[in-house]
């Protein structure tokens, strides 16, 4: 909230909202989806920038989009199925999370430069502050957290 006082802006520190930001998208797989996902999450830290007054720079708004696109592009090569990914955000994080129908639990394979592929959850265990992964009733949830603010 801002206080006005004979013409001078006064912030009041009531400004940042206090419940995090939060958007979901549905995804069939049709070819697109993982650039509809990451076009998403580009909106959702705009907004983040603009509702909560996020300080996100451009490797924490890389980190957030390189997480949406390798965890969609799990789901969507590895589920027989739709998905859906959310994100939840402050000004401190981004929760990337998405569920897929399969049941399978991803591989994180050892650092292999050699290796051709199969990169994606290594690259987000790299970016993330921390990973789950956990099974659901209908296939899995995979979460990452990635940290906005330098430390």
């Amino acid at each position: 909230m801002t206080e006005y006082l004979d013409g001078a802006v006064i912030p009041t520190g009531f400004d940042v909202p206090v419940e995090p930001l939060r958007r979901a998208a549905h995804y069939t797989g049709e070819p697109g989806c993982i650039a509809e996902a990451r076009h998403l999450a580009s909106i959702f830290l705009d907004q983040l920038r603009t509702e909560w007054c996020a300080t996100i720079g451009r490797q924490a708004d890389g980190a957030v989009l390189l997480v949406v696109s390798e965890l969609v592009t799990n789901a969507d090569r590895h589920s027989q199925g739709p998905y859906i990914l959310e994100l939840e955000g402050t000004d401190a994080s981004v929760t990337v999370t998405v569920y897929d129908s399969s049941g399978a639990v991803p591989r994180r394979f050892p650092r292999d430069p050699e290796r051709v592929g199969r990169h994606g959850l290594e690259i987000v265990h790299a970016l993330a502050e921390a990973v789950v992964v956990e099974r659901v009733p209908v296939g899995k949830r995979v979460s990452a957290v990635v940290r906005l603010t330098e430390e």
